[in-house]
């Protein structure tokens, strides 16, 4: 049992690391040899643990959707109207802080990846698939009346132009500031 324990940890502390290291040096910069660094540990670690760079990145992709996912419940799940847990979950996946933008960095990292490598393009696309059926599930619920394929591609608007403000705030934080993402966002949802 403390072998399955310690396997896990591990997984996950490289997982942080392949985060922490796309972060600072993006694609370019993702090495074994890095992760191992960051991580405290050898690349003999990393490979014991992961087969591959490619089943790392799986692995860091498969955490971070996770870790986005239980923000996005608990942001649905507080809210007290169709309309505030719209806002919420659209508010949660933007990147008004450094911690979010350098999330948006990694997820950067993630997508420029994908660009080369199928698996991670599949799970890419998986992960925000979901996203935009949970958006499109909410703005069903605000708008009854409105046809389903509608509720759709307000959806798809709604996940690109959040998903564009993390990209460009990732790299420019003082135009893309909080208040300017919170003001896109409400913007667009005022459409609804």
């Amino acid at each position: 049992m403390a072998r399955r324990r310690d396997l896990v940890d591990q997984q996950q502390r490289l997982s942080a690391a392949t985060w922490s290291v796309l972060a600072e040096r993006g694609l370019p910069g993702l090495t074994l040899r890095a992760v191992a660094e960051r991580a405290g540990c050898t690349t003999g670690m990393v490979l014991h643990t992961f087969a591959d760079k490619q089943a790392l990145l799986v692995h860091a992709r498969e955490l971070l959707h996770r870790r986005t996912g239980q923000r996005a419940d608990a942001a649905q799940a507080a809210a007290d109207t169709p309309r505030a847990a719209l806002r919420a979950v659209l508010w949660q996946a933007a990147s008004p802080t450094e911690e979010k933008r350098e999330e948006a960095r990694v997820w950067l990292g993630f997508l420029a990846a994908a660009l080369a490598d199928p698996i991670l393009a599949d799970l890419h696309r998986s992960y925000n698939r979901r996203f935009v059926d949970r958006v499109a599930a909410l703005v069903a619920a605000v708008c009854p009346d409105r046809p389903s394929a509608d509720c759709r591609a307000t959806a798809t608007s709604l996940v690109a132009l959040v998903e564009g403000l993390n990209a460009l705030a990732a790299v420019d934080p003082a135009t893309y500031s909080d208040q300017a993402q919170r003001a896109a966002i409400d913007a667009a949802l005022a459409q609804l």
